[in-house]
């Protein structure tokens, strides 16, 4: 499967502060849903836990489900997900969740990175083997 590369588009964000630290910090939990466009067409759903600082900086890590299609492949595979906000933009690393795939997906495993500036579009890369 060779190198992917597309866009994505947040289609819906829920985040909830779960507990509330000094100054301006907390911690969050937040569910976010996007289209996958490029190499990678589909949907995806995340579940993130963040951390936020006084600054407005964060650290981010969680799981999200991509649906679709990669490579002419139709199936889903999990990726974790470990990343940073600046202030004004996301970067995140992404890796497969061993055994995660299914459909013609089903052994697919990668690594790849994401970057979002604030809003909801943004663009993904990943080295892909398998399926």
């Amino acid at each position: 499967m060779p190198k992917a590369k597309g866009t994505f588009h947040v289609t819906a964000w829920d985040e909830k502060t779960y507990e509330e630290l000094s100054g301006q910090a907390k911690l969050t939990r937040a569910h976010i849903d996007q289209d996958y466009d490029g190499d990678l067409r589909g949907r995806g759903t995340w579940d993130l836990l963040m951390c936020y600082r006084d600054d407005g900086t964060a650290v981010f890590t969680g799981f999200g489900k991509f649906e679709g299609e990669a490579a002419g492949h139709k199936g889903a595979f999990v990726m974790e997900n470990r990343g940073t906000f600046d202030g004004q933009k996301a970067r995140s690393t992404l890796t497969v969740v061993t055994d995660s795939g299914t459909g013609r997906l089903k052994g697919v495993s990668g690594k790849g990175r994401s970057v979002a500036p604030h809003g909801p579009d943004g663009s993904y890369t990943f080295d892909l083997a398998g399926a």
